[in-house]
């Protein structure tokens, strides 16, 4: 059986920055207040541009990258809990606009777990042989859920889309092993029951620390690896203090872990697959290291990958 990495990446995110001192002007707030309990100092929103066409921007970046054309992609699974409309889906929207007649195509609802998610499910597909290539795109126009009344929701979210290609690579290299789980009963500290998103802030940070870490190590117990074999940690990018949490968990230095929400904030299922290209771009992960991908959000759900990285 063939065994399943990621062949290329691609991000898109919004021209339009929104710094914290724009927030001051409208909300009880400060750049202060919001960088020492989140290390946020500005997000992107994407005005005039849906998800749909975020996704489909990282989907051509990311074939690009993995020198595919669209007609090579078998399936197409997109993460989003911000789709255009309930229906039709955004991947289905992608796959007539890319022009990728072959593939099959359905959303993810995972919430910032839902890249890890769709990846993992790529992996199936590639691994039992019954697809060879699958596009997996993280996207979330989740500025559209938020209430810009509330400074405890507000500052916090940006909207983005990162993309993988998902195929074989060789024996030595790829996805060595997952780990995901939900723990339904904490549901409503993340919800959206009416017209705006809801959050219990202590709890959700709670949930996400202890989560994160342990996630993390279980993966690596699943791959047989130890902590002294992470080369690079890449975090979902909701809270400064809860990624440091991760990160000493698996004692690696702050130079091994991933850090961009200060420039983007939570973008949610984007979030990952932005700054593990951005990683990638800049040569921090290099062909052969073994890196980490760790999420969390509504459900509540989370969500780990351990990859040894090249093709």
């Amino acid at each position: 059986m063939p065994k399943a990495g990621i062949l290329g990446l691609g991000r898109y995110v919004p021209e339009k920055r929104v710094t914290n001192h724009d927030l001051e002007k409208f909300l009880d707030t400060s750049d202060e207040w919001i960088k020492s309990r989140t290390g946020i100092e500005e997000r992107r929103f994407a005005e005039g541009v849906e998800t749909s066409e975020m996704a489909y921007e990282s989907a051509l970046s990311a074939l690009k990258a993995a020198k595919l054309s669209a007609e090579e992609i078998d399936l197409i699974l997109v993460a989003t809990v911000t789709p255009d409309m309930v229906f039709p889906t955004v991947s289905t929207m992608i796959q007539d606009r890319l022009g990728a007649k072959q593939a099959a195509a359905m959303d993810i609802s995972a919430a910032c777990a839902g890249f890890i998610y769709g990846v993992a499910t790529a992996q199936q597909f590639i691994e039992t042989g019954a697809y060879k290539h699958v596009l997996v795109v993280g996207v979330e126009k989740l500025t559209k859920l938020v209430n810009m009344e509330d400074r405890n929701t507000a500052v916090l979210f940006g909207d983005g889309a990162g993309a993988a290609i998902v195929g074989p690579v060789a024996e030595d290299k790829g996805i060595l092993a997952f780990d995901l789980g939900a723990d339904g009963s904490g549901g409503m500290h993340i919800n959206k029951k009416g017209p705006f998103l809801e959050m219990n802030g202590r709890e959700v940070f709670k949930f996400a620390v202890r989560q994160m870490g342990d996630a993390s190590l279980r993966v690596l117990s699943k791959a047989g690896l130890g902590k002294e074999d992470v080369d690079f940690l890449v975090p979902h990018q909701a809270n400064i203090r809860i990624m440091e949490a991760s990160r000493e968990r698996l004692e690696l230095p702050r130079e091994k872990m991933s850090v961009n929400v200060n420039k983007y904030g939570n973008t949610s299922a984007a979030s990952i697959p932005i700054a593990l290209v951005e990683e990638v771009e800049q040569g921090k992960i290099k062909d052969g290291d073994v890196i980490v991908l760790v999420g969390f959000g509504a459900g509540l759900v989370w969500g780990s990958l351990a990859i040894r990285w090249g093709r």
